[in-house]
């Protein structure tokens, strides 16, 4: 007889709290004007044979506030870091000097800013799919639960309702944290 799935609520919340980090780690590579470190952080760079984040290549510095100087620790990987850098759809251009690439950072205009909340939209609308995901899953298994008889159907209904809440609440989070970048990135 195959065994039950169980439904624990923590780790509901902890999927849906992982949601959430993901998407804060997405809109901290979107570009405000003002340099950041994170805003590298989508670059993957084609090193050694496989593809890995340039945080496993170099380090990441602010010298200024706007400007990043990338130093690669491998000479040989400087190239592949530049290229990864210009193909990142970031609209970065570094200057190679030896080991350590320096990257001004452009003001944005008006268009590119709008892309840059479309961008935002996108990955909170990712967010809130992942998010509708985990609940849905929630209540896959809160229905198998009450069909084998392993819950009765009140517990069920009061477990449904924790479920939505906690949706409701990440989505909420989700939200806000789209309008904190969409005011970011707008700013002037």
């Amino acid at each position: 007889m195959p065994t039950l799935p169980t439904f624990d609520i923590a780790e509901l919340k902890r999927r849906m709290a992982a949601v959430q980090a993901t998407l804060k780690h997405e809109l901290g590579g979107l570009r405000t004007g003002r340099a950041s470190a994170s805003l590298l952080d989508p670059v993957q760079v084609e090193a050694y044979g496989q593809r890995m984040p340039i945080g496993q290549v170099a380090s990441i510095s602010v010298p200024e506030p706007r400007a990043l100087s990338v130093s690669v620790w491998d000479k040989s990987m400087v190239h592949a870091v530049d290229k990864a850098i210009r193909d990142s759809n970031l609209g970065l251009s570094p200057t190679v000097e030896g080991t350590v690439l320096r990257i001004r950072i452009p003001e944005l205009n008006e268009q590119r800013r709008k892309e840059m909340v479309k961008i935002a939209h996108k990955y909170a609308e990712d967010g809130r799919v992942a998010a509708r995901h985990v609940r849905r899953e929630g209540l896959d298994t809160l229905k198998r639960l009450l069909k084998d008889h392993a819950i009765p159907e009140d517990d069920e209904k009061r477990q449904e309702v924790e479920v939505q809440k906690v949706t409701d609440q990440a989505i909420a989070e989700i939200d806000g944290l789209l309008a904190a970048k969409e005011k970011e990135i707008m700013q002037v």
